[in-house]
């Protein structure tokens, strides 16, 4: 049975070779007249990206203030940082170019610039609610996060270890320019760690317990195999433009609430999970996604014991052969031996995190405290759950 559902995807996709030429045009659409540019360090320098938008910018009159540098995980600081830039030169646009954790920091950015005597940490503490956003347009360089359409950004505060995250319609970028060309340099372990995380987006919102709908469910599976077969052919030929344009697209679907539309709710608790991980061990954001979702799914099935037999069947095409639970875990081990076929790990020991009981602990203290005390839709998950899955994980 589906449920009620708001489908709001506002964000303008120019998709394909050379978009990115025309970035003012795209800016001045959406009233920008002073621009923050924001992007992360080597991949976008060395794709020219930086000194084209110079001097696209330069050349249409729009003034422009940079700030360079985000890392993955990205960092508070630098949100503050872009604040200040942004106050003293009187910023109305700002363009991320880079992946998701340089789109993160600009759309954190923005909730902050629109509410300048407020401190932008609130939101991702749980504290209060945004009221405004100064927009956001970005050019993608990195399938992987989907935040170019999504409504939720991640950022890492150093002073308390952890990361926070925040979701709000009124951040989604304003326009993106997705060129597939430009992922064709990253290294193989990142493009990888993209595509789990791709997968995760849309396996996270197709695990619930509580009603789905057929045809969510079939753009769903296509992704999901989509993005299975593109992952393997960029594993061996990362300069295939067809494999990363259908990688780069499916990065946009599966985080702009299409493949969870009609569904009983995002279950989204090995986002959480991994990001107690990701906050304190810096791990890749993908990586950790594949290290902790085996021990999830082993844990949660049976609570969701039809939705797993339905992934088992339509996207790892495990013989419908068995009992429902038989062919529940084959499919959880067919999503394994993927993962390791294109070298993500498969726990936490692979991932490189090898955690003590004291620790398996403490992240589960964490993971509750930063989720409301639960989390899940397959199955709700407590603190005790969450422990036993950190454990079952390394």
């Amino acid at each position: 049975m589906s449920n009620n559902f708001i489908y709001y995807s506002p964000t303008k996709v120019y998709f394909g070779k050379g978009v990115e030429n025309k970035l003012p045009n795209y800016i001045k659409e959406f009233g920008g007249t002073s621009v923050l540019l924001v992007y992360g360090g080597k991949s976008a320098i060395r794709l020219g990206l930086i000194d084209l938008a110079r001097k696209l910018l330069s050349e249409a009159n729009i003034p422009c203030v940079e700030l360079g540098g985000i890392v993955p995980n990205p960092r508070l600081k630098e949100v503050y940082k872009g604040i200040q830039l942004g106050k003293d030169n009187h910023v109305d646009f700002i363009l991320a170019i880079g992946g998701g954790s340089v789109i993160d920091t600009a759309k954190a950015i923005g909730y902050g610039l629109a509410e300048p005597g407020k401190d932008v940490w609130e939101l991702f503490d749980g504290k209060r609610k945004a009221t405004g956003c100064v927009p956001v347009g970005c050019v993608l360089t990195i399938s992987a996060a989907g935040s170019e359409l999504s409504n939720s950004c991640v950022i890492r505060s150093d002073e308390e270890n952890r990361k926070g995250s925040y979701a709000d319609n009124l951040s989604r970028p304003k326009f993106v320019a997705s060129n597939p060309e430009f992922t064709m340099t990253l290294p193989d372990y990142q493009t990888m760690a993209g595509c789990v995380d791709i997968m995760m987006h849309t396996m996270e919102r197709y695990f619930t317990s509580k009603g789905n709908m057929e045809l969510t469910d079939e753009f769903a599976e296509a992704l999901l195999r989509r993005t299975m077969a593109d992952a393997i052919i960029l594993h061996q030929n990362p300069n295939d433009y067809e494999a990363r344009a259908e990688v780069m697209w499916a990065s946009s679907l599966s985080h702009n609430g299409l493949t969870g539309c009609g569904n009983g709710g995002d279950d989204f608790a090995t986002h959480g999970l991994e990001k107690e991980i990701g906050g304190i061990y810096d791990t890749t954001h993908g990586a950790g996604l594949a290290a902790i979702w085996p021990s999830w799914a082993r844990y949660v099935m049976k609570d969701c014991l039809h939705r797993f037999k339905k992934y088992a069947l339509n996207v790892m095409n495990v013989p419908n052969v068995g009992s429902d639970e038989e062919i529940a875990l084959a499919g959880i081990k067919a999503m394994e031996e993927f993962y390791r076929s294109i070298n993500m790990p498969t726990n936490l020991r692979e991932l490189g995190v090898n955690l003590t009981d004291e620790q398996v602990h403490e992240l589960a203290v964490l993971c509750a405290l930063h989720n409301g005390g639960k989390r899940g839709a397959a199955k709700v998950l407590y603190q005790d759950d969450m422990e036993a899955i950190y454990a079952m994980a390394r």
